[in-house]
């Protein structure tokens, strides 16, 4: 894995998606949360090639703005670039856009996981209960 990954994930706006739907606001445009997730699935999907078998990546950390609305039926896409790799740490910058600019950007940051050693943790949680 080496600095520079970059991803791509894309969708267009719809009833589902927004801000309505989501329960982050109250109008049919796109909603903040979604656009978080398809900043995350651009990461997400630049760096999986790169990992072992079992390995996986969970996000950590979000600090993004939201700096402007899309309306129903615009096409959105949401760009990651891989800027920083402190051993099991990825950091990247996240863009969003619509079919007329820049709605969104920021820093976004995943570890590094064992798939089955993370699962085993998370569910030894309802074993402590």
């Amino acid at each position: 894995m080496e600095l520079g990954i970059k991803g791509l994930a894309e969708t267009v706006v719809t009833n589902a998606n927004t801000a309505k739907a989501a329960g982050s606001g109250t109008l049919d445009v796109f909603a903040t949360p979604c656009m978080v997730a398809l900043m995350e699935e651009a990461a997400l999907h630049s760096v999986a090639p790169y990992l072992a078998e079992g390995e996986g990546t969970v996000g950590t950390k979000l600090c993004v703005s939201h700096d402007a609305a899309t309306p129903l039926g615009m096409n959105v896409r949401a760009e990651s670039e891989l800027v920083e790799i402190d051993r099991r740490r990825l950091v990247f910058n996240v863009s969003a856009y619509d079919e007329c600019g820049l709605i969104g950007k920021g820093t976004h940051e995943r570890f590094i996981i064992n798939g089955e050693k993370f699962l085993a943790k998370v569910n030894a949680k309802k074993a402590a209960e």
